[in-house]
């Protein structure tokens, strides 16, 4: 019954809010970005990568939004417009289905004889039972779910009760209006793919996700409305010192949070360049910022971004 409940509330795309910074984190350089530098609001999460025959566009995602962060500006919806395929990080609807859900419910959990507290540290355990008792929440509950699991089921409640909702995520809202026009889409990873990024880390790196996890949403209401801000205004610097600070105790996992997936991705969308079609990529939290980003990869590669 609690895993049930559980699954009601996380939602598979919560999977990528975590740690709770990242998912804000759509990172620009203001140089780079569409619009003036003296335009209020002039600049955008976007960049374009052009071949002589078609035109790649790379958008910045904020998995999770409010309702107050519509509408869009225009340049973003009219680069949607005029692209005939878009990209996304993965089939949106299909981290819905029943099949993921019940692969979640079961790598999420223990087997029979193992439990949280004897999985975790000392430390992580007391930040968790802290956590849950100013929630009114009873860490017994969780006793039998795997530390990635309960990462991520605290951070979708703590963000839902901020009023953001997964519903209203860049994505999610470009991938709606993609099959409503019937443009091509095509997802650069598989939902098991996503999935199995958290849940096959190992026992200590869960441990450590877990920790940084309870430490950032001590403060995500502050950092959330900042990042917002950084995002709507283009400013790079403050997003990008965010994102650095918030991994700075687990390079590993952004490595394969992040570094692996972007030179995967690089490949998959370089193979693209060329085509009669201009094309939208949109993907989210730091793909798009410093080193080892996309925008780096495309750089390093001699192309003009």
């Amino acid at each position: 019954m609690i895993m049930k409940k559980l699954l009601k509330i996380i939602r598979i795309r919560s999977l990528f809010f975590l740690p709770v910074i990242a998912v804000f984190l759509l990172l620009a350089n203001p140089a780079d970005a569409l619009g003036s530098d003296n335009e209020p609001g002039g600049k955008h999460l976007l960049w374009s990568v052009e071949t002589g025959r078609n035109t790649v566009y790379l958008l910045g995602s904020i998995h999770i939004l409010k309702k107050d962060s519509y509408p869009l500006p225009e340049a973003l919806e009219d680069i949607f417009t005029c692209c005939k395929k878009v990209i996304f990080e993965t089939d949106i609807d299909g981290m819905d289905s029943p099949d993921i859900q019940s692969l979640i419910a079961a790598r999420g959990r223990y087997p029979s004889g193992r439990t949280l507290s004897s999985d975790i540290s000392q430390e992580t355990y007391s930040l968790l039972r802290k956590k849950l008792n100013v929630s009114g929440l009873s860490i017994a509950q969780f006793e039998q779910f795997r530390p990635w699991f309960v990462a991520m089921t605290i951070t979708a409640m703590e963000l839902q009760r901020l009023g953001f909702d997964p519903e209203l995520g860049i994505d999610r809202y470009f991938y709606k209006k993609a099959k409503k026009s019937k443009k091509k889409m095509i997802f650069l990873e598989t939902n098991k793919f996503q999935l199995n990024l958290m849940a096959s880390l190992s026992g200590r790196q869960q441990d450590l996700f877990l920790k940084g996890v309870l430490r950032e949403l001590d403060i995500v209401e502050s950092l959330s409305s900042d990042m917002l801000d950084a995002w709507k205004t283009g400013d790079a610097v403050r997003l990008d010192s965010i994102l650095k600070e918030s991994h700075a105790d687990s390079p590993e996992i952004y490595d394969r949070l992040f570094i692996r997936r972007n030179r995967s991705w690089f490949y998959k969308i370089k193979r693209m360049l060329g085509g009669h079609d201009d094309i939208l990529v949109i993907v989210g939290a730091g793909h798009l910022v410093g080193k080892d980003s996309l925008i780096d990869l495309f750089k390093k590669q001699g192309y003009r971004v």
